[in-house]
Formats: C-alpha cells, sequence, structure tokens
C-alpha cells in the first residue's frame, strides 16, 4: 500500500498526563480521513506528532515512508491549517498576502517570491472560491471565509498532504459544509486530506475513513461501520446517541446535574 501517513504505536506524555496511548494509523495515498473525539482526546496531540511539533514518548510517524525527523525537504509536500489562525485580523494584510505566505515552505523567508509563486498563490484563491477577494483586507472577511483563505494559504504550497485541525470551528452549519463540499473536490484531485472535526454528522458524508481518538485509537473505518452505539459510548459516554436533524445527524450527550449541585 502507498502510505502517505503512519503512526506506529505512538505514545505522547505531557509530564503526567498520557494525551495518547500506543495509537496505530495509517492513510493511503488520496485518502479523505476525518479524526473525531471528545474534547481532550488527543486528537490535536496526533496532528502535531505528524508535523512533528510534538515529539512522542514512544512509537514512531513517517510522512510519505520517511521518519518525521528525517523529512526534510519533504516538508514542503505538507499543508497545513491550523485550528487557531497565528493571523491579528486588525493587521492590514491582504487576502493574496496571506496566502501568498503559503509558499515560504518552498521558496525560503529570505528569497522574495517570484512570478510562479504569485501565480500559485492565485491558483489556489480560485480552487476555494475567492479569487475576487484577493485584494481585500483581511480583517474584513467574515468567519467562513476566513478559514476558505487559510486553506488557499495551504494549498498555495502545491501539497501532496492536507492537514487540517479544527477549520469549521466558530461557522455556521451552511458555511461548514460548505467548506467540507470544497475538502471533498481537492480529494477528488487526489490531495490527501486528514482533518481534525467535531461535526460528526456533516464529515460522515464525505469522507472515506472515521478515526475515533479516545486517547486511545477506539474505531477506524467507512463511516456507516464506525458510528454505532459501542464506538459512541466508548467515545462520549454511555448516554451519547446519534439523531437525525434534517439531512445530517448529531451526536447528543445530555447534561446530568450532579447530585451536589
Amino acid at each position: 500500500m502507498d502510505y502517505v501517513v503512519e503512526v506506529d504505536q505512538v505514545t505522547v506524555r505531557y509530564q503526567e498526563l498520557v494525551a495518547l496511548e500506543e495509537v496505530t494509523l495509517k492513510v493511503v495515498h488520496s485518502e479523505f480521513v476525518a479524526l473525531i473525539g471528545p474534547n481532550g482526546s488527543g486528537k490535536t496531540t496526533l496532528i502535531k506528532a505528524i508535523l512533528g511539533v510534538v515529539r512522542p514518548t514512544a512509537g514512531t510517524v513517517r510522512l510519505f515512508g520517511k521518519p518525521v525527523p528525517d523529512l526534510d525537504g519533504e516538508w514542503k509536500r505538507v499543508g497545513y491549517v491550523p485550528q487557531v489562525a497565528q493571523i491579528d485580523h486588525r493587521f492590514p494584510l491582504r487576502v493574496f498576502d496571506v496566502v501568498l505566505m503559503g509558499r515560504y515552505g518552498r521558496v525560503g523567508l529570505i528569497r522574495r517570491p517570484g512570478k510562479h509563486d504569485r501565480e500559485a498563490a492565485r491558483r489556489a484563491l480560485d480552487r476555494v472560491g475567492m479569487s475576487d477577494l484577493a485584494q481585500r483586507p483581511i480583517g474584513r472577511l467574515s468567519g467562513g471565509q476566513r478559514q476558505r483563505v487559510l486553506v488557499a494559504r495551504a494549498l498555495a504550497a502545491e501539497p501532496d498532504l492536507l492537514l487540517l485541525d479544527e477549520p469549521t470551528t466558530g461557522v455556521d452549519v451552511g458555511t461548514t459544509e460548505g467548506l467540507f463540499d470544497l475538502l471533498e473536490g481537492l480529494h477528488r484531485e487526489g490531495i490527501t486530506i486528514l482533518v481534525v472535526s467535531h461535526d460528526i454528522g456533516i464529515v460522515a458524508q464525505h469522507v472515506d475513513q472515521l478515526v475515533c481518538i479516545n486517547r486511545r485509537l477506539v474505531a477506524h473505518g467507512r463511516p456507516e461501520e464506525v458510528l454505532s452505539g459501542e464506538v459512541l459510548e466508548c467515545m462520549y459516554g454511555p448516554h451519547a446517541s446519534l439523531v437525525g436533524h434534517g439531512d445530517i445527524p448529531h451526536i447528543v450527550v445530555p447534561h446530568h446535574r450532579s447530585r451536589e449541585g
């Protein structure tokens, strides 16, 4: 198999806290995979381990067949959309300037972007449907538009692997569906996508595989195979359920008042 991501028996500790425990995961070339799980389950830690930002306490991570510490120039093949963008929206950056930042991994911080880099940034904006807003200040965009710009910034690197950490946080259902329609189109173009999301009902309609994390790997498979009562109970507790809401199912976890309160 042509594996793009290989996580082998990875454990991550933050001092005494075990964030991930013996997680094994493989993502095949051109696959669209979503990581789901409750808050604090280790999803973001797993993404950081894949990116080499967090060093596993035990186990190994490989990208494109190479151990992460040895990746070197291969990092230019990875695009990343962080959970919280490190952009001050009050700063007078244009949309095009933000997207052009995605080329820095290829041209370096010293060289100035050239004609090819600017063309790549324009193509990326076109792919996310934001070309007409290229000259608009980033602070004058809606939340959904900003997320598309950040996806475009990652695409400007012309990646083979796209990692996204909760890209729909703070946006409405319509915007979330639109973003996942966009990601599905990129997937059809052959980009391997690994996305962290809490929008289980929406992602289940788009992805090839669901990976359920709750410190350990709980389940990994097709959405229709994974979203069983046993898996939901293991991740969210015995009272969790998947209920229909229009065309999109949602996880419901009742809040129970404690006897002391």
